[in-house]
């Protein structure tokens, strides 16, 4: 018996070795050459709609990186004509002479800009009758400066629907493209002989780079979206402090023209 047991124990000692060396060789398999992390091959080693997954998070990315620089861009200028604008209105100078300025032909108005020519243009419209009430053509220009600043919110908000939904959405479908893959792995792991590492890891790391990549699209847009909406809504504050202000001076205008 003690002879039986030292053969036993013999066998069991050289079967170690063995299963370590497979073991090995199972990691060597499943890591990528040099340390690295191919992601290139991962990406095209994953099934058909892996791929379109994939495809449509990469066209949303770069759509949601074009967005957000040109909408960067427009902000910065917006913010920077608007305060170029007030320097020059509250300068103590002729408004009918501004007003010129800023109507002149080939010349863009547009924030502030736009706000105060739309509203003195309706003023001098209905100043120019002379048995109007004073009321009524501040009423107007009230009228024609809210519009304004209605059309230029619109157009400073263009586009930000889209980042917020690429934000919203792009996670869940990354997921789907995520549990498509593992589906996919888990059925061809049903049909194999032998379930290693080897065999489990490469499809599931092709289905997890639906996920990543989801969340490299949704982050970006997220943030812009916070960022340039709050943009927005500062300089949508000011177009209405403003027109508060400038409803003001014509009402004062209006009562000193009545008045002669």
């Amino acid at each position: 018996m003690p002879q039986v047991l030292t053969l036993l124990s013999l066998a069991a000692s050289a079967a170690a070795p063995i299963e370590l060396a497979e073991a090995a060789q199972t990691v060597a398999a499943v890591a990528p050459q040099g340390g690295g992390f191919d992601i290139i091959k991962l990406v095209l080693g994953a099934s058909l709609p892996v791929k379109l997954v994939m495809g449509l998070l990469l066209a949303a990315s770069l759509m949601s990186w074009t967005i957000i620089l040109g909408k960067r861009s427009i902000l910065e200028r917006s913010k920077k004509r608007a305060n170029e604008f007030e320097e020059r209105f509250w300068s103590g100078g002729d408004l009918a002479a501004l007003f010129k300025e800023v109507s002149a032909p080939g010349k863009e108005s547009e924030g502030l800009a736009g706000i105060f020519e739309a509203g003195f243009r309706e003023f001098a419209r209905l100043r120019s009758r002379r048995t109007m009430d004073p009321r009524i053509m501040v009423e107007g220009a009230q009228r024609a400066m809210r519009a304004a600043a209605g059309r230029e919110v619109d157009r400073l908000e263009k586009d930000l629907e889209f980042l917020a939904n690429v934000g919203s959405i792009s996670p869940y479908i990354g997921l789907f493209g995520t549990v498509w893959g593992i589906m996919i792995a888990f059925m061809d792991l049903s049909t194999a002989k032998t379930a290693t590492i080897a065999t489990v890891a490469p499809p599931i790391s092709e289905a997890l780079i639906a996920t990543a990549m989801g969340l490299f699209a949704a982050i970006p847009a997220v943030w812009a979206f916070n960022r340039f909406s709050n943009l927005v809504e500062r300089l949508n504050v000011r177009f209405d402090a403003f027109q508060e202000e400038f409803s003001s001076i014509l009402q004062r205008q209006a009562h000193v023209e009545d008045n002669h």
